[in-house]
């Protein structure tokens, strides 16, 4: 899976590192005590990413047993955390490959600038409801396309509120807890508060389906505003037809 470096996609990514405002900190966690499959793909991938953001992305590399482990509750390996302009909860749990390096190279953007592409309803209602640590954790594959939608949502919401922990974990690469939600399909979202799983569901939502799950999560009647974002949406997708079985999931599955 390693990543394929032609002249364009380096040139394609130095045009859009332009957007780049404010240093940005990517923190890379490695356990040296298990074994790594594409921790050196990975390596690639941020020394890339590095080179060419004209000396506005640092990568800093820590182990396991580093104290910013504990400090950032980093509880698995490999892990990274983007940070910008802010300390926030934008985490990668493997490899960024794929599809998810777009997904990753637009967090970088966000995060140095400071900005977040996200409805003022959506921002206000993740403020109000979400007061406890609440992780939510997207299994992905490399070669899912809908996965990296589902990865910036959470990614997004968790630089809306630092409660929100947003996590990318790479199914392959951590099996046995892809293996213990029963991840069949990706994407696989599963939402925990307060280190309890509460709520899951699979495909790539839109944001205010995406955050309703959240709240009931939390137990938390669905505001009207989003109930209503939530109709408008369902009738668009009742007046197109989708071929791929992918997306069906999130409007199939109303539990």
């Amino acid at each position: 899976m390693p990543v394929e470096y032609d002249e364009e996609l380096v040139n394609d990514l130095r045009q859009m590192f332009q957007a780049l405002e404010n240093p940005v900190s990517i923190k890379w966690f490695v356990d040296p005590g298990s074994e790594c499959v594409y921790c050196d793909d990975t390596e690639q991938i941020l020394n890339l990413v590095q080179q060419v953001s004209g000396g506005k992305v640092r990568v800093t590399r820590y182990t396991s047993k580093d104290p910013e482990a504990k400090k950032y509750s980093i509880d698995m390996f490999p892990a990274i955390l983007i940070h910008g302009v802010d300390e926030w909860n934008v985490r990668f749990f493997g490899i960024p490959a794929g599809y998810e390096f777009g997904a990753f190279v637009e967090d970088i953007i966000d995060a140095s600038t400071g900005r977040v592409n996200i409805s003022p309803e959506i921002r206000e209602i993740l403020l109000k409801y979400v007061t406890k640590p609440t992780r939510i954790m997207i299994f992905v594959t490399p070669t899912c396309p809908y996965c990296p939608i589902a990865v910036r949502a959470a990614h997004r919401f968790a630089m809306v509120n630092k409660n929100i922990y947003g996590d990318m974990i790479e199914a392959l690469e951590f099996s046995d807890l892809a293996d213990r939600y029963g991840v069949y399909a990706v994407p696989k979202n599963v939402i925990q508060v307060n280190g309890e799983d509460k709520n899951e569901f699979e495909g790539a939502a839109p944001d205010p389906y995406f955050v309703a799950k959240i709240l009931e999560a939390y137990g938390v009647e669905i505001p009207r505003s989003l109930q209503e974002a939530i109709a408008g949406i369902e009738a668009q997708y009742t007046e197109e037809t989708y071929e791929d079985e992918e997306l069906h999931h999130h409007h199939h599955h109303h539990h």
